[in-house]
């Protein structure tokens, strides 16, 4: 009798893992993932006792000093002031390459810019007295590089952030800052121009009267005087100044008397 042959073995496959484990895969060979880092710093208008901090088409921010020293920045990042419409700060979106058009004549369409491109080296930590830490936003006259800091075009209000940025995109970002309005000109025509103070009218008033009353005062003193002096000095007539009177001296008299004697 055949001794009967054990059945073949049976193929084990491997199961297909499961998108979660793909997922934690691919990232692994990816390498780290490192998010926006987010500096806690908010630019601000400059402190210092200077002139001209916001004009009607300037606005002069504090240096950020020291705020990039984090470990996620490096040395070649570069370091973008960013100026936008305030309007346009609750959905703004990052730019995802350095190589896009953020400059001042795409404000109007994508309501932000790009401008002022340093580096961390440029904003030390400490504060040297010596030299006024400040960034005018607005400054260049004629505007036609990529990062220029041409003039504002209206009086906004603007918000502003510093993002960092390397050739793969956006590594890290400030906070932005509280709304900026430029001053604005005033029309020379407008029929409705600034008001004085009510402090002002009254004191002008006053004056008015009181130099009134001294005017009429001093024109009384001059009329009464004038007649004072008409009523008190005698006026001689032509025939009293004509007038002569006989006379004849006491010592003519008596020589005719000695005479007829």
């Amino acid at each position: 009798m055949a001794t009967p042959r054990p059945p073949p073995p049976s193929l084990m496959l491997p199961l297909p893992p499961p998108p979660l484990l793909l997922l934690l895969l691919l990232l692994a060979s990816l390498g780290p993932v490192s998010g926006l880092e987010k500096i806690a710093y908010t630019p601000v208008i400059t402190k210092l006792p200077m002139e001209g901090k916001i004009t009607l088409s300037t606005f002069t921010l504090d240096q950020p000093l020291g705020q990039f020293n984090s470990s996620a920045v490096d040395d070649l990042d570069d370091i973008w002031l960013v100026v936008a419409y305030s309007n346009a700060t609750d959905n703004f979106s990052n730019p995802v390459k350095p190589d896009e058009e953020y400059n001042l004549s795409e404000l109007s369409k994508k309501q932000y810019y790009m401008t002022m491109r340093a580096t961390r080296d440029l904003y030390p930590g400490g504060n040297n007295s010596s030299f006024l830490h400040v960034l005018r936003v607005g400054q260049e006259a004629n505007c036609t590089s990529k990062s220029c800091n041409g003039y504002l075009p209206g009086p906004g209000p603007y918000r502003v952030k510093f993002l960092v940025m390397n050739e793969r995109g956006p590594v890290a970002e400030t906070d932005w800052s509280d709304d900026i309005a430029l001053r604005e000109a005033k029309d020379p025509g407008d029929p409705n121009p600034t008001r004085r103070s009510t402090f002002m009218i009254v004191i002008v008033t006053i004056l008015s009267v009181l130099f009134a009353l001294l005017l009429g005062a001093l024109t009384g003193v001059l009329i009464q005087a004038c007649f004072s002096s008409s009523g008190s000095t005698d006026i001689s007539s032509p025939r009293d100044s004509g007038r002569v009177r006989n006379y004849v001296t006491h010592h003519m008299y008596s020589l005719s008397v000695t005479e007829s004697n």
